[in-house]
């Protein structure tokens, strides 16, 4: 069965780099992970909906409709824009409102946007802590654009590659070129298979 993947844009404007860099990742994986179910989610428009569920302490209409396909996805890409050196208020408050234990082993890219690469920090420093608090497995490559970023050259697309590989690697999928070549990252086997195999 296809990996299904949301990815969460907690971008405030329209257009926002936040959303670029989402599209971005999107496209990138989409490449990496032939054929996955990726939806594009832009909290923006579950703002008020959110707030009225931290009053009344439960999600309801179109922000339940959205909670329950992240709670079941088989990976996460989240984006935030940084505030105050870390993850948005729009962001956290969505965070807030999933259950507990429902991201327990979700695969999730950790992705931010800056005005300045001085605040590259806030991915260890905000995001990881989170989702490894909520049991999730934030993968090892961060994605950081600052504004300068988006002004060309090689460097965001390589670091995006980079996740998006190891976001293949994790749903035990082999990258695109590498099934053509025949490559050892052809033959992916999960640890979980191996286990079974080795303890047979």
């Amino acid at each position: 069965m296809s990996p299904t993947i949301t990815v969460l844009n907690a971008g405030l404007r329209v257009p926002s780099s936040s959303r670029l860099l989402a599209e971005r990742i999107a496209d990138a994986v989409g490449v990496r992970v032939p054929g996955a179910r990726i939806e594009l989610v832009d909290l923006r428009s579950y703002a008020h909906p959110m707030m009225d569920a931290l009053l009344t302490g439960f999600p309801t209409g179109e922000l339940a409709d959205v909670l329950a396909p992240v709670a079941a996805s088989d990976a996460l890409v989240v984006v935030t824009p940084t505030f105050q050196a870390t993850y948005s208020g729009l962001f956290k408050t969505f965070v807030d409102l999933i259950d507990k234990d429902a991201l327990r082993g979700t695969p999730v890219l950790l992705a931010a946007t800056g005005g300045s690469e001085r605040h590259s920090l806030m991915i260890d420093h905000g995001l990881r802590p989170l989702f490894a608090y909520l049991g999730a497995e934030p993968l090892a490559t961060g994605i950081f654009a600052a504004t300068a970023d988006f002004g060309g050259g090689e460097g965001l697309e390589s670091r995006i590659d980079r996740a998006a590989r190891e976001l293949a690697a994790r749903l035990a999928v082999p990258a695109a070129d590498d099934r053509a070549a025949g490559g050892a990252d052809a033959d992916v086997v999960p640890f979980e298979e191996l286990l079974r195999r080795y303890s047979a």
